[in-house]
């Protein structure tokens, strides 16, 4: 199921949908996972857990979490006082297999495992998750999990909100070219846009805060240009148009693969990479967006 490694969340969050009421589950969720999430549309609660801990360098570039190394949990109800939860966990390679049998042993399906990225160091893997029951047993259950692994699970300190932040590159540009509004969180402009269709999970409609948006990010690296990242969500297809467009603009494909077992239509996830100017690439983008079927605005 699918993960957009935070990928996009901030531009999830921006989306127009009505956020829902607190729920009772979502108290019990945050407790045992030990981190606040955030109220998402659709019913959906979405916990980020960023890699904050880790160094990762690509091609010369300090990936910063809200890039490409967030971990995330998405949890909705599905049924009388359970939940289904799904979720992208970034593991180093050391840290998959305690993580993986901790999973497998509380009732945890492991839908996919594969990298995002080419190059980069440490190594990084990434591995979706799905989950349907009790929330509390399924929240203790990735906690102890995840607790094998490096990740944070406590609050990080609290930012300043007299101080917004700024990237050195024209955001509304990239909007204008992309035909979308993004979101500046962690040092990354991040967008997150939604297939026309509502894809499908063993049946369940998924919102796009459980991971079925397509996800851009932006990190400036100076001068204008901006190290990309992120995830095409494509019918087949979709798929071998947008990979030869995206080549075409001197972006990268670095990662082709399932993040769900039963969905339909059945998806493709597409990662992808470049460090160059930020609009030439938003430009790239959005020629490879012109052959999948999303939401316009």
């Amino acid at each position: 199921m699918k993960g957009l490694v935070v990928f996009g969340l901030a531009g999830i969050l921006g989306m127009v949908s009505p956020v829902h009421a607190a729920e009772p589950w979502e108290q019990t969720v945050s407790t045992a996972i030990g981190k606040t999430g955030t109220e998402m549309p659709d019913g959906v609660y979405r916990i980020g857990l960023p890699r904050s801990d880790l160094k990762v360098t690509l091609d010369g570039v300090m990936l910063k979490p809200a890039l490409a190394l967030g971990s995330w949990l998405a949890f909705v109800g599905h049924g009388q006082n359970q939940v289904m939860v799904m979720g992208d966990l970034v593991l180093t390679d050391t840290e998959v297999n305690p993580v993986m049998a901790k999973l497998i042993a509380g009732g945890i399906e492991i839908t996919a495992l594969h990298n995002h990225l080419l190059r980069n160091t440490p190594h990084t893997m990434y591995m979706h998750i799905a989950g349907h029951g009790d929330p509390a047993q399924l929240a203790k259950t990735v906690h102890d999990a995840l607790a094998l692994s490096g990740t944070p699970l406590s609050l990080a300190p609290a930012t300043n909100p007299a101080a917004p932040e700024t990237l050195d590159f024209d955001t509304a540009a990239l909007d204008r070219l992309l035909g979308h509004k993004g979101k500046i969180g962690g040092g990354v402009y991040a967008f997150g846009i939604p297939r026309a269709e509502t894809p499908r999970d063993g049946g369940m409609a998924l919102p796009p805060a459980m991971g079925a948006a397509i996800a851009i990010n932006f990190q400036p690296t100076g001068g204008g240009k901006a190290a990309i990242t992120g995830d095409f969500v494509l019918t087949a297809a979709e798929v071998n148009p947008v990979l030869k467009t995206l080549r075409e603009n001197g972006i990268e494909v670095t990662a082709l693969h399932n993040h769900m077992l039963d969905d339909e239509p059945r998806l493709f996830f597409m990662h992808f990479w470049a460090n160059d100017d930020a609009q030439k690439l938003a430009r790239g983008l959005a020629a490879a967006l012109g052959h999948v079927a999303i939401t316009r605005q």
